[in-house]
């Protein structure tokens, strides 16, 4: 049943969905060239103590060339779903299953198979030219053609196994409770991302780069008295080999409870001293002391509860699948016409959840001032920008719907005004 009942008909509900898609894009769009007409030639003065006029003309040309293959690759997508709707493509592919199957859930998994197949075989063109022409431009391209392709085909591999396997339950969920699926597979999926939040480092991100220990040194006695000095339950440090992809540089902790993994990037640790380290690690730990992780978590677990039910009260619609093409009811149809009603309520999420994180990343930042060394975080934070080439000069309404941390700019003047 629909949400709410209306008398709409599928092709009415078709035109709903269109007009969806294409005032979507229009916004993105739209706040999109607003960024790119905001990108400034003007070195700003704050950093122009680590940045020379031609490191900073080439991160305006490293913005400009990826706003530019954006706004191609997002325009290609946008006109390819916009037809395959428009055409009633999903409903055909349902129909051709059909044709060879009779159990709805393998013809959903089947379908959804062949679409994420598809659309990522359709992107590849894409990806190896920002990879391989755009990213090889400014010097941040590590891999190769062969690496690339196997992560394509490990991603493949886990999308397959673990992707199927959730949407498995899921369809089965569906078949034997009806709408009071949605509670079930909360429970199924709020256990499986807070495992996947306890043991990502163990299981997940070893099928694609080494973690090495951090050797016995400067650097791991320097984190380790940190980390006692202000109660943060460290168990261990490591590197990884991100310059077998990339030369850009970042850090993260992983786990939950008492038990915490600190990850550091080999290029953060070979371009940052140990005073700039200790400052990066104390923004994470600051995230860990100000409860952010528990809170995003739950933020996220709420949020899911409630797509869910409002899903559950949509998807056995027959009207969202006729809108689609469909010739009969089918829950995959009626989750992707789902997705696209939904879409507009995701987007103010998004921003909201954006707010959020900004507002994080301030506090974490001030606590790493006031346990550590503020300068020290300034002069990480100016290293990272100038080494990842970073937009400095972003427009205030992309930064609102995109950013999750705050520019540069605005970071370094909170950290002065902190002290």
């Amino acid at each position: 049943m629909l949400l709410f009942r209306d008398p709409m008909n599928s092709e009415t509900i078709l035109i709903i969905l269109l007009f969806i898609l294409a005032i979507s894009f229009a916004i993105e769009k739209t706040i999109a060239w607003l960024n790119f007409k905001n990108l400034k030639k003007e070195l700003p003065g704050e950093v122009e103590d680590i940045y020379d006029e031609s490191k900073y003309l080439k991160s305006v040309e490293y913005s400009q060339a990826n706003m530019k293959f954006g706004f191609l690759s997002s325009a290609v997508s946008f006109l390819l779903t916009f037809s395959l709707i428009a055409l009633g493509f999903f409903g055909w592919l349902d129909g051709v299953l059909r044709e060879f199957y009779g159990s709805e859930i393998i013809i959903s998994l089947l379908f959804f198979g062949i679409i994420m197949l598809a659309s990522d075989v359709l992107n590849i063109p894409f990806q190896l030219y920002d990879t391989f022409v755009i990213e090889e431009k400014f010097g941040f391209n590590k891999t190769d053609i062969k690496t690339f392709f196997t992560d394509k085909f490990k991603m493949y591999l886990i999308g397959a196994l673990v992707g199927g396997l959730l949407l498995y339950v899921l369809l089965q969920l569906i078949a034997y409770f009806g709408p009071a699926f949605w509670w079930i597979f909360w429970l199924v999926i709020t256990g499986f991302s807070l495992f996947m939040n306890m043991f990502y480092t163990s299981l997940l991100l070893p099928l694609f780069n080494k973690l090495t220990p951090l050797d016995d040194g400067q650097l791991k006695t320097a984190i380790e008295e940190y980390s006692q000095k202000v109660g943060f339950p460290l168990e261990n440090i490591y590197v990884m080999d991100g310059s077998k992809r990339s030369s850009k540089s970042n850090a993260f902790f992983s786990g939950i409870g008492k038990k915490k993994k600190i990850v550091l990037y080999d290029t953060l640790v070979e371009k940052h001293n140990t005073e700039e380290l200790l400052a990066v690690l104390a923004h994470e730990v600051g995230h860990y002391k100000k409860k952010h992780i528990i809170s995003g978590i739950l933020l996220s677990i709420i949020q899911t509860g409630a797509i869910l039910y409002i899903m559950s009260r949509m998807i056995f619609s027959p009207e969202l699948s006729l809108a689609l093409g469909g010739m009969q009811t089918a829950i995959h149809l009626n989750m992707i016409a789902f997705a696209i009603l939904f879409s507009p309520i995701s987007m103010f999420i998004g921003m909201f959840m954006n707010v959020i994180s900004r507002k994080n990343e301030f506090e974490a930042d001030a606590f790493a001032s006031e346990t550590f060394n503020g300068k020290a975080l300034q002069a990480a934070l100016k290293k990272l920008s100038v080494n990842n080439l970073s937009n400095l000069t972003p427009h205030a309404a992309y930064v609102f719907f995109h950013y999750s941390h705050p520019p540069l700019l605005m970071r370094l003047r909170a950290l002065k005004t902190a002290g």
